[in-house]
């Protein structure tokens, strides 16, 4: 059979919108000899649509959006047309939604299947809007048996994924009893790692059932998830025979009688996708809220870089302006390491000092504060007089503000709420310290666009003389390591000691974490680049008591 597989990147909730694109790519690959295109989970909605399903004429403009395509496809009798979208069940009790797979073909739907697995945990919540579905049949589809799955159907035999068995039903197993071709439609967001994750689980279904696997993946960013795409064909033999490219729209024609030779399965570099996927959700953060420009401080720092440069690759140099606000404190090296950087990115770049304004908010201060010496209160009045300047500038100039904190710092409270907390967007509030160095070398590797001094200085907020990071935080290595033990393994403070941390600092280290969840709560939207960022899949109580030991 002829298939297309349509790795689209879809806007939650404009369901015109994607039903156009939908439109358009069907009409091209029919046109050609394309038996059958594939679309990916719920892409007439986007995913994850998220409460938007609760309101009635969203599920009444996708109705119709199926009718347009039934009739778009009646105009091509020869090609069928797999798309996802959220259906009623009919049914008087439960959520009345089934997230579906329709087969539509010759002016009609002629085959639905429902979702088996509905995730609950980490950022997904399908159970909050979708049924169960309860039966499972194939299709037989121009003389091929089809066995479809969405998603988490494909998830049961979970590759070292989970600690534990969480479904009771394999949903790909029952496909595939009667199946000539197993296809997944998916929104399988990305985190660190997950492609070859991904590929081995499919690979393996393919081999233990001897039967042809089709995965096709959403791409795009949607709120603080990104996704990548990695759409692929394996054959009986668990071999990769397509692979589409991650982090961009792809229409790609298969031949599944002749898929052509083996190609090795090559999951991208860790950081360069880390990388993309950062990119990505820049700018489809942007294009998808309305947004043009970002401004942002520059502290000469490499956190701020390493923001200021995927911000231009997203956004292009012309809309991203860059500010550095000296005190007294600040180094005259971390200013002309701001310079160098914007002169390399050819950004706008402007310099605001604001010792005399902090000089002056000292001044009202001083008799209230009388006989107290200064402390942090003085030190975050400072990254508040900058966030208040970097609001203006965001209002003014209708940008997006965007926030330079790293995961380390947010981890451990090592942030000013109100101050560089302050933005629309925290682009790498999910990305380590250690893995913020390995990007910004990345980025020089045919360059220097980061300059060295800003890599090579030891990290500062200077908001005090002399100081450094390590003053109050542990050596990063040893934070992030910790931090990872933590957050994504969910390891107790026993294990962690265990590994041969020291327990004063693993204790530090916990206890700064759930001391500042008041701080994160009140954070700017994260992107996820790891298994567990801050944000919606990591929920857990402010006014709680933590017995970690």
């Amino acid at each position: 059979m002829i298939i297309s597989l349509a790795q689209i990147n879809p806007t939650v909730g404009a369901i015109t919108a994607n039903a156009d694109k939908i439109a358009a790519v069907f009409r091209s690959v029919a046109s050609s000899g394309c038996e059958l295109v594939i679309f990916p989970e719920l892409s007439l909605t986007g995913y994850p649509p998220k409460d938007i399903l609760e309101r009635p004429w969203v599920i009444n403009n996708v109705l119709g959006a199926i009718a347009r395509l039934e009739k778009e496809s009646a105009g091509h009798p020869e090609c069928g047309l797999l798309v996802g979208a959220p259906i009623p069940t009919g049914m008087s009790s439960g959520k009345g939604l089934y997230n579906s797979a329709l087969l539509i073909y010759q002016g009609k739907t002629v085959f639905t299947q429902a979702k088996t697995l509905l995730p609950n945990y980490d950022v997904f919540d399908e159970t909050r809007y979708f049924d169960q579905n309860r039966c499972y049949d194939n299709f037989n589809f121009r003389g091929t048996s089809l066995g479809i799955t969405i998603c988490e159907d494909a998830w049961f035999h979970s590759a070292g994924l989970f600690n534990k068995k969480i479904y009771d039903v394999d949903p790909v197993q029952l496909a595939a009893m009667k199946a000539d071709l197993l296809i997944n439609i998916a929104s399988s967001p990305f985190t660190s790692g997950k492609e070859k994750v991904r590929f081995q689980l499919f690979s393996e279904h393919a081999a233990r059932h001897r039967v042809p696997f089709i995965y096709v993946n959403q791409v795009g960013g949607n709120d603080e998830l990104i996704f990548d795409g990695g759409s692929m064909f394996i054959d009986s033999a668990g071999k990769s025979r397509l692979q589409l490219p991650c982090f961009e729209e792809s229409i790609q024609r298969l031949d599944t009688d002749n898929p052509g030779t083996v190609k090795e399965q090559e999951p991208q570099e860790q950081i360069k996708s880390v990388h993309d996927a950062l990119v990505l959700g820049v700018k489809d953060y942007f294009s998808k809220t309305g947004f043009k420009k970002a401004v942002l401080g520059l502290s000469g720092g490499i956190d701020s870089a390493l923001v200021c440069c995927l911000a231009v690759e997203a956004l292009s140099a012309e809309n991203v302006l860059g500010i550095t606000m000296p005190s007294q404190y600040s180094s005259a090296g971390s200013i002309e390491d701001s310079r160098k950087l914007a002169l390399n990115l050819g950004i706008e770049f402007k310099i605001i000092p604001i010792k005399a304004v902090f000089d002056k908010n000292l001044e009202i201060l001083t008799p209230h504060f009388r006989n107290m010496q200064p402390d942090l209160t003085e030190e975050n009045l400072q990254a508040r007089i900058r966030g208040n300047f970097l609001m203006a500038f965001s209002n003014k100039f209708n940008s997006i503000l965007l926030s330079t904190g790293n995961k380390s710092e947010m981890a451990v409270g090592y942030c000013t709420l109100y101050g560089d907390m302050n933005g629309g967007l925290a682009v790498i509030a999910d990305v380590p310290k250690t893995m913020i160095y390995r990007i910004a070398e990345y980025l020089n590797r045919g360059r220097e666009i980061i300059p060295k001094a800003t890599i090579e200085k030891a990290p500062s907020a200077e908001l005090r003389p002399n100081q450094t990071d390590q003053d109050t935080l542990p050596p990063y290595p040893v934070l992030d390591a910790i931090l990872h033990h933590y957050i994504e393994e969910n390891l107790s403070y026993q294990e962690i000691v265990g590994k041969g941390f020291a327990p004063d600092t693993v204790a530090w280290v916990i206890k700064a974490i759930e001391k500042n969840e008041y701080k994160r709560r009140q954070a700017p939207l994260c992107l996820k680049v790891t298994s567990k960022s801050f944000g919606a899949g990591r929920r857990f109580p402010i006014a709680a008591v933590n017995e970690y030991k």
